[in-house]
């Protein structure tokens, strides 16, 4: 019974529910602040970005976003019911601006146009999607010609604090990547332009990609 306890309280990182989910969106919101901030800084958002945020958690990444995009339009999605409660709480007056937006979706098949979005970014939680290639092509899907992807992560093959963090990861079923095979999935899916960086003493990894422009002739 303790096991069962303990796996379905850690599984609220994954995907939080109705029940224990709330504070654990609290607790991420606070613990991944850090580590957006320093991956934003890698990525250039316009005041009139629009700009979609992947697995939006609590909503604390869509509140920076629109900030930093002070003209544009910032969207959320997250496959989890009680994390989009709590993204829309935590918007709240940017939602009834009609500057942000937050929907239940997954990665693998986003609500959105083709060539939608300037920007969009993924803060932890490309671990637990669940067909890395294919996910990673439906965002190439939504972002505009000459559009970004950022992927930030606080757990890669190689980090500072990987022996510490894979066992809890591989009891979460997910996947995580070196810098080289993050590199490899973003050229394997199509963008162009692929750049890793990394903040080795805190242990913080992010990748950009982009989506080629059509060639003019």
């Amino acid at each position: 019974m303790l096991v069962g306890a303990g796996f379905y309280v850690l599984n609220q990182v994954r995907k939080p529910t109705r029940l224990v989910g709330r504070p654990f969106l609290w607790l991420m919101n606070h613990s991944h602040s850090g580590v957006t901030d320093w991956g934003l800084t890698h990525v250039r958002v316009e005041k009139q970005s629009s700009v979609l945020d992947v697995g939006c958690g609590g909503g604390r990444t869509i509140q920076k976003l629109a900030a930093m995009a002070s003209e544009g339009t910032v969207f959320g999605v997250d496959y989890s019911a009680e994390s989009v409660a709590a993204a829309r709480a935590k918007n709240a007056t940017l939602i009834k601006t009609g500057r942000v937006d937050i929907r239940q979706a997954s990665v693998s098949k986003l609500p959105f146009p083709a060539d939608h979005f300037d920007l969009v970014t993924a803060v932890e939680t490309q671990y637990y999607w669940p067909a890395l290639v294919e996910d990673m092509q439906e965002i190439l899907r939504v972002l505009k010609p000459g559009g970004t992807l950022i992927v930030i992560v606080e757990s890669y093959k190689g980090g500072k604090l990987d022996v510490v963090q894979r066992p809890v990861m591989k009891l979460l079923r997910s996947r995580v990547l070196s810098v080289a095979e993050e590199q490899e999935l973003f050229t394997s899916a199509g963008y162009i332009e692929v750049q890793t960086y990394e903040e080795r003493n805190k242990g913080w990894m992010c990748a950009t990609g982009r989506k080629s422009e059509p060639e003019r002739g």
